[in-house]
């Protein structure tokens, strides 16, 4: 992995000097150099333009080092609307025709942000809440504890055929459709990078978590990802882990290194939920198959989603109603009084809080565990 640096001369740079490389250097000029509609995918988390001005202070008087960088520093909104407005188009002229962006912020701005994409064409899919059940709290008391964060994901046009993973996303969900709504911890512990002073090394590292939901649900193996503030490489990582490709522009030196030496570290990883496995025809796995691996037993309840229908699994791989035995196929038919439905799609156990899991998930765990 190469950092190119920003004075070597243009014409020798191709697309692929840039692949699975940081760059120093500021992201709007570097975004030049890249080729019309080269990408698959922007995940973009610029400065938010906070403001934020006096000492913040714990309960317990300590002081807390929220978010006070130059790189968030801007004149005024008119400033910060032309920085976006710059950025914003080298995006737009990068991704291919399919491509999707996702961009996030806070109440500083993601309202100018959001203004100023649809104003250049950009359509909105989604407006995705990533709430934070270990957020900053509000430590003077003078307003709600801002426990949220947004992320837009937008295509270029109306009309663009971008991926979606649903049907990846839905298992990963314990076989529920995925929400707009993402419950996920705020960067900590081992993750959090600190400098040699143990120190936190950048003021709004995001996690792991939160970048593996956007890449998984939005792009493919293979995929090139660009993210123009790629701060100490958190895209990057979770990229080279799923088996996609990256482009990260950093202005700070001390972000560049360090994200160079963590991604150094990061080895790629394959499994059916990297490989998108489940977007393609469910594998073929019996219910005896289950019973003999043990995913599923004799005697265990099987529920309909509203739980208002119960079956009990036999020995043979059937489910019993307390009438008769049947398929899961023919018995949720015969429950939905139909003439005959995929039971697959019907029935689902309790995992090990209670919760519903979908029983057709256990065909593709199946699968992983037993692939050649």
């Amino acid at each position: 992995m190469e950092i190119i640096s920003a004075h070597r001369p243009l014409e020798t740079i191709l697309l692929g000097d840039f692949v699975n490389s940081v760059i120093n250097e500021d992201c709007i000029e570097g975004m030049k150099r890249l080729p019309d509609e080269s990408v698959d995918l922007v995940f973009a988390d610029p400065p938010y333009f906070m403001q934020t001005g006096g000492i913040l202070q714990r309960t317990d008087g300590t002081k807390f080092m929220g978010v006070d960088d130059l790189w968030d520093k801007f004149k005024d909104y008119a400033d910060y609307d032309d920085f976006t407005t710059k950025w914003l188009a080298e995006c737009r002229r990068v991704m291919k025709k399919d491509a999707s962006i996702w961009v996030m912020g806070s109440f500083q701005n993601i309202y100018r942000l959001g203004y100023i994409m649809q104003n250049m064409g950009f359509w909105i899919l989604n407006d995705v809440i990533w709430s934070k059940p270990n957020a900053v709290p509000n430590f003077r008391g003078t307003r709600f504890q801002n426990s949220h964060e947004t992320l837009l994901w937008c295509t270029k046009s109306k009309d663009c055929r971008y991926t979606f993973n649903y049907k990846t996303m839905k298992f990963l969900n314990g076989g529920k459709q995925e929400k707009s709504v993402w419950n996920i911890g705020i960067c900590v512990g081992g993750e959090r990078l600190r400098d040699k002073e143990g120190r936190k090394l950048h003021s709004t590292q995001k996690p792991e978590k939160l970048l593996y939901n956007v890449i998984i649900s939005s792009s493919k193996p293979g995929d090139l990802i660009l993210d123009p503030f790629f701060g100490t490489g958190t895209t990057g990582a979770v990229a080279k882990k799923t088996g996609r490709n990256y482009i990260g522009f950093e202005l700070d030196k001390t972000y560049t290194e360090y994200a160079r030496e963590r991604l150094s570290k990061v080895r790629p990883s394959s499994d059916s939920v990297t490989r998108l496995g489940m977007e393609t025809k469910p594998p073929r796995v019996s219910m005896q198959k289950l019973l003999e691996c043990a995913y599923i037993r004799p005697g265990q309840k099987l529920f309909s989603k509203d739980r208002e229908r119960e079956v009990v699994v036999t020995p043979s791989g059937h489910v019993y109603d307390g009438q008769e035995e049947l398929s899961i196929h023919k018995m949720s038919a015969k429950l939905l009084g139909l003439a005959n439905y995929n039971g697959w799609g019907y029935f689902w156990l309790e995992g090990e809080n209670k919760e519903l899991v979908a029983l057709d998930s256990l065909r593709y765990r199946y699968k992983e565990k037993v692939k050649p």
